[in-house]
């Protein structure tokens, strides 16, 4: 038996305690947590099947009840002497994508970013947002069969675009490719259909948190979104960090949302704080170019989780959605490189060269803290991603 050793300055303290998915050469894919720079087998630790398995969906349908006894008991068990055959060093294990993601909806949450494409996008209207941007939280029904694990090159995706000088559309690869930074939520226990999740009964269905980078190709988007919204532009990839942080790991990082004007419908009105105090940075080639703040984040998820269910549609284990781009008021707090540019014109430093949109080869990581108890700081680990170029031979 052996005693973990932890930094006190780790951001994968007794504080954190977050849920992965790891494997070792020669071992199928089992649940992890990980406290400091060492990946503690779940199953080895406590002795729970639930924890022998590829996913963490058998765990997270386990309820609310189950996740608040574990966490206690997991921060138990690593406190003491622990069986060396549990533990493994980061650095040898592989990371998985945590759970099997069901079904996925992106937000469009941040009043910022919502304003400043609409600066950008419709430059002579007196209003940026839309008429029902205040009243409800907008989003889209993504793909979750494009979202991966962090560490997964990203395949420049090829599609249909049409260029400004051209009377018609063109085929081939995205010349506008973008990230947006993002927080992710991932649902433990759903809702039946025609039940609505209740902003207050939130926290009993949101199992934790990760990072979350909606790859988009501005070009292929802007062809094709009237009148339905995103669909191509945004479906090729999305990385999502490996490590769940427990919702349960985020009291000390709640905040009020900002004032929301005008007063939002009842199914919408919070009873309590629920923003979040997570720090963003976005990492371009080894470059830190921005910092989003969660915080500044017009619309809750609770409020997100509310309205998604709202007209009786079901969730269910391992759905997923994510906030939308996370920006501040601040240029170096845009969380995407077509607001932190302005459509490109007003380029970035990046190693020495102007930049706007990604090129193939360019590596994109997001990272964020949040505040934990007595002055410890919360981890996320990152969201990482390379750029590879398009497929040559476009299909026929």
């Amino acid at each position: 038996m052996t005693r973990l050793d932890l930094a006190e300055d780790s951001l994968f303290g007794l504080a954190n305690l977050p849920y992965g998915v790891y494997s070792v050469p020669g071992q199928t894919p089992r649940v992890a947590t990980r406290l400091g720079d060492q990946v503690i087998d779940l199953a080895a630790l406590t002795g729970e099947d639930v924890f022998a398995r590829p996913s963490l969906n058998p765990f997270m349908a386990s309820g609310r009840g189950s996740w608040v006894e574990v966490r206690a008991r997991i921060a138990r068990l690593v406190r003491g002497e622990v069986s060396p055959e549990a533990v493994h060093p980061l650095d040898a294990v592989r990371m998985h994508l945590p759970f099997e993601v069901a079904d996925y909806v992106d937000y469009y949450a941040s009043e910022h970013h919502a304003a400043n494409l609409g600066r950008l996008f419709r430059p002579h209207n007196p209003d940026p947002l839309m008429p029902n941007w205040k009243h409800l939280p907008v989003g889209y029904h993504g793909r979750s069969a494009s979202i991966v694990v962090s560490g997964t090159d990203i395949v420049r995706p090829n599609g249909q675009r049409k260029p400004p000088a051209e009377d018609a559309p063109v085929f081939g690869p995205t010349t506008r490719l973008d990230i947006e930074a993002e927080v992710g939520f991932v649902v433990g226990t759903g809702n039946a259909m025609g039940h609505p999740i209740a902003v207050d009964a939130a926290e009993d269905h949101i199992f934790g948190l990760v990072l979350f980078n909606d790859w988009s190709a501005r070009d292929i988007q802007a062809w094709e979104y009237v009148p339905l919204g995103p669909n191509l532009g945004k479906s090729f990839a999305s990385t999502i960090s490996p490590w769940v942080v427990p919702l349960l790991a985020l009291d000390h990082a709640r905040v009020a949302t900002p004032p929301q004007e005008p007063e939002v419908l009842p199914y919408l009105r919070l009873d309590r704080p629920w923003g979040l105090d997570l720090r963003l940075e976005v990492e371009w080639n080894g470059q830190v170019v921005s910092r989003p703040p969660y915080a500044s984040m017009y619309w809750s998820p609770a409020q997100m989780l509310a309205h998604q269910t709202v007209n009786g549609a079901p969730t269910r284990t391992g759905d997923l959605f994510a906030s939308g781009t996370v920006s501040g008021p601040a240029k170096d707090q845009r969380g995407a490189f077509i607001e932190l540019t302005w459509g490109g014109a007003e380029p970035v430093l990046v190693g020495g060269e102007e930049r706007s949109f990604l090129e193939d080869g360019d590596e994109v990581v997001l990272r964020a803290v949040a505040p934990g108890p007595e002055g410890a700081w919360i981890g996320f680990g990152e969201a990482r991603g390379r750029i590879v170029p398009a497929p040559v031979e476009p299909p026929s």
